[in-house]
């Protein structure tokens, strides 16, 4: 019986990456869209926002199953509500790569293309590294790196509080630009949002792992 349960949960394991690794895409496309101006890869972003919606519903089905039919101990317990919580973060990650790609198509069709979005592609290279690190270390159940990635988003917040400075100043030096830059800084904000779901999954790591947290993310 409990190789049965053991193979389950290696399956579901399997699912969180693979949710996880969608999530990965959708961010990087909306960044890749915007840099090259490409439609068309922006467009690529909302199928995979169903592809995420119908993983977070199959492991949602998978951990309801591993509740029912099997006889979880109080750790595996924590493990199974953990991934349910996790799938909740990872869809709303997401649902703001959704929002972003919304956004560039948006600028794109009015023509503006930024010369320079380097402050996106780094933060989105973070925020893509933190959602990689959460989920592993929910596979390997490993609470120190969890710990670490925690402490990594303050480095996140102060890449945002930077780039907002920065795209305050350009509207002050020139207002024509202002809603070109607003929808930059929404761009980073939601980049911001989606470091704090990272974060919030290392934190039901914690909590799988030794049955302590924080708190969640809305």
């Amino acid at each position: 019986m409990r190789s049965k349960f053991d193979e389950q949960l290696a399956l579901l394991n399997r699912e969180l990456i693979q949710m996880g690794a969608l999530c990965e895409e959708a961010i990087s496309l909306t960044v890749k869209a915007l840099e090259n101006g490409d439609r068309a890869l922006a467009e690529q972003v909302k199928p995979l926002e169903g592809e995420i919606d119908q993983k977070e519903r199959d492991v949602e089905t998978l951990c309801l199953k591993l509740l029912l039919q099997q006889q979880p101990v109080a750790r595996d317990l924590r493990q199974i509500s953990a991934a349910m919580k996790i799938t909740t973060d990872m869809e709303r990650i997401g649902d703001q790569a959704a929002d972003i790609s919304e956004i560039v198509l948006g600028m794109l069709t009015s023509g503006y293309v930024p010369e320079d979005v380097g402050h996106i592609r780094n933060m989105a290279e973070d925020v893509i590294q933190m959602v990689t690190e959460s989920v592993d270390c929910y596979v390997q159940k490993d609470v120190g790196r969890a710990k670490l990635l925690i402490g990594h988003d303050d480095i996140v917040d102060q890449g945002f509080e930077r780039v907002k400075r920065g795209l305050i100043g350009k509207i002050a030096a020139d207002p024509a630009c202002g809603e070109n830059a607003l929808d930059l800084l929404m761009i980073d904000k939601y980049l911001e949002r989606i470091g704090d779901h990272a974060v919030n999954i290392a934190e039901w790591v914690i909590f799988a792992v030794i049955g302590e947290h924080k708190g969640e993310v809305l």
